[in-house]
């Protein structure tokens, strides 16, 4: 496990805001992207006890997962909501890579606004694939595996997890596009789902109804993955959440959801 330290080795204080096994790896090069982030993964509660393989999730925001102390506005509970799963044997490494501040825009979306910006997509899904996902299966026990293989995140990182899964079916077969920015560009993510072909894998889409971006965009989402022939409550689960905001707090609020579809 050369070069990757104990989350409390990287970030101080970090043994008491983080439950379970979380590994850090610093400083990782993007030549995709001309950047360099840190890479977190957490690791199952009888990953050291276990000879077996486990499914692999690679989450965007990474900051945002495991510890409010280094979160934009609060910590998914990634740690947290797996260790309780754990329980009812739902178990899995997730990979966390945190976004690039100021560039995050750019990265997460594969279509440019004429306001935001945007557009470098291929470039990100390009590091996650090329340059994270070796890292990680070299020295974790992923399965590598498409059916056990998933990306997530929100908003934009909702966003580009349903592009990832369209764009690299041979890498991933699980997409948590939680509260995802479909109306980005003048709504660009639709017109890209009017043209893709059925990949087949579960999907896990969601809003809440007091979020800021349209709600009736992500159901039209929903529609055309249907269309593309996903099934409603087989590979795609839709949760609409009656009063849940575009915040950390109601993402975490429904990750266990998504993650007992996703993974079970």
């Amino acid at each position: 496990m050369s070069g990757w330290i104990d989350y409390h080795e990287a970030f101080e204080g970090g043994a008491e805001r983080v439950v379970g096994t979380v590994k850090v790896l610093r400083d990782v090069s993007s030549p995709e992207l001309g950047n360099a982030r840190d890479i977190l993964v957490y690791l199952p509660p009888t990953y050291d006890a276990a000879n077996r393989t486990y499914p692999t999730l690679y989450m965007h925001d990474g900051q945002n997962l495991f510890d409010e102390a280094t979160s934009f506005a609060g910590d998914w509970k990634v740690d947290e909501t797996l260790e309780s799963l754990a329980a009812e044997g739902i178990e899995a490494i997730v990979v966390g890579i945190p976004n690039a501040g100021r560039a995050r825009m750019g990265e997460y979306s594969p279509f440019r606004d004429h306001r935001l910006g945007g557009g470098r997509a291929d470039e990100y899904l390009k590091f996650v694939v090329e340059t994270v996902k070796p890292l990680v299966d070299e020295t974790f026990r992923t399965t590598g595996e498409r059916e056990a293989t998933g990306t997530i995140g929100s908003s934009m990182g909702g966003l580009i997890s349903l592009y990832a899964l369209f764009e690299r079916p041979d890498i991933f077969g699980l997409a948590g596009a939680v509260s995802p920015s479909i109306g980005f560009a003048r709504h660009a993510p639709l017109d890209y789902l009017e043209t893709v072909k059925f990949v087949g894998g579960k999907v896990y889409l969601d809003v809440g109804t007091k979020e800021g971006i349209p709600v009736r965009a992500v159901r039209e989402a929903r529609d055309l993955l249907v269309r593309r022939g996903y099934k409603l409550g087989e590979d795609l689960l839709y949760v609409e959440d009656e009063g849940g905001g575009h915040n950390e707090a109601a993402w975490a609020a429904r990750l266990p959801s998504a993650l007992r579809f996703l993974l079970g």
